[in-house]
């Protein structure tokens, strides 16, 4: 199987700071740093740490092409990453002294993407092949229609969550990657501590998929016809969660191609995520397959 990860490409400006900024507040930050990021890069470079066929597309400007010397570096392919006059997308990322982190995106060439681009690029994949999609891109719904007519896998992130995922042809996704927050919206839910009836929900709503929730330091869940499995993390001292819920898409996908069941998978992709957010960064906290199988 090969992989394609259709979505964004960030430089991430990434400000360390003693707590995330209110409204109206200014804070000083003790460090500043750029790094590459966005969900469709981060998902293709765990996938490439964890050992697996790894294709991107996307869009970014050439003050992006160091985002595919680093990605190289790690094995993923990026051929298929389209270039434009533009400026790449953008991440400003607080990370607060407990490790947490706010974001505020500025899409760049993700938001530039054409549909006429799609299908040159679809072209090299056949059935069988996984294209896995996030919610950083304006093509998400055309890219499912297209890879399903291929007869390809579709995997979704619907993150972030916003009001464009209900007009996404869901029912065509095979796997769902989601959060508490992604889970509770799917469902129609409040957000809430209890999580089972919001994945019974989902697996009533979308009864031909995978479905496997995220939920920080509670694990991971899992649901498909009337198999239900959980993963548990590793406890470790939090540096940065950025990226960390990328690490764990990359990595149970990685399992489960190696032939692992889906508990084992969720554990694998837990303990890859655990270590993860115990070191700083996104990309370059992610873990290789030597350190997790």
């Amino acid at each position: 199987m090969k992989f394609l990860v259709f979505g964004s490409l960030n430089i991430d400006l990434i400000f360390s700071v003693d707590h995330i900024a209110a409204p109206g507040e200014t804070i000083n930050s003790g460090s500043l740093e750029r790094s590459a990021g966005g969900k469709g890069a981060n998902q293709a470079a765990a996938l490439a740490k964890a050992g697996m066929e790894v294709y991107l597309a996307g869009k970014i400007g050439r003050d992006g092409d160091f985002l595919l010397e680093l990605l190289e570096s790690y094995g993923v392919r990026t051929g298929h990453v389209l270039h434009w006059e533009g400026a790449t997308g953008q991440a400003i990322i607080q990370v607060d002294k407990s490790g947490q982190n706010s974001i505020v995106l500025y899409g760049g060439g993700n938001a530039a993407l054409q549909d006429a681009e799609i299908g040159p690029i679809l072209k090299n994949f056949d059935r069988g092949d996984m294209i896995l999609l996030q919610n950083e891109i304006p093509l998400t719904a055309a890219l499912m229609r297209a890879a399903s007519e291929r007869g390809m896998k579709v995997c979704l992130n619907p993150s972030p969550f916003d009001g464009r995922i209900a007009a996404l042809p869901l029912e065509l996704a095979d796997l769902l990657f989601v959060n508490e927050i992604e889970a509770a919206g799917l469902a129609g839910r409040p957000v809430s501590e209890d999580l089972g009836p919001v994945l019974e929900e989902l697996a009533l709503r979308f009864p031909r998929a995978e479905l496997i929730l995220t939920a920080g330091k509670e694990g991971a869940y899992y649901a498909c016809e009337s198999l239900r499995a959980k993963g548990d993390i590793i406890d470790l001292p939090a540096a940065d969660t950025t990226g960390a819920g990328d690490t764990f898409t990359g990595f149970f996908l990685a399992a489960r191609q190696r032939g692992c069941g889906v508990a084992e998978s969720l554990g694998l992709a837990c303990k890859a995520s655990s270590i993860a957010v115990s070191r700083k960064g996104a990309m370059a906290s992610m873990p290789f397959a030597r350190e997790v199988f």
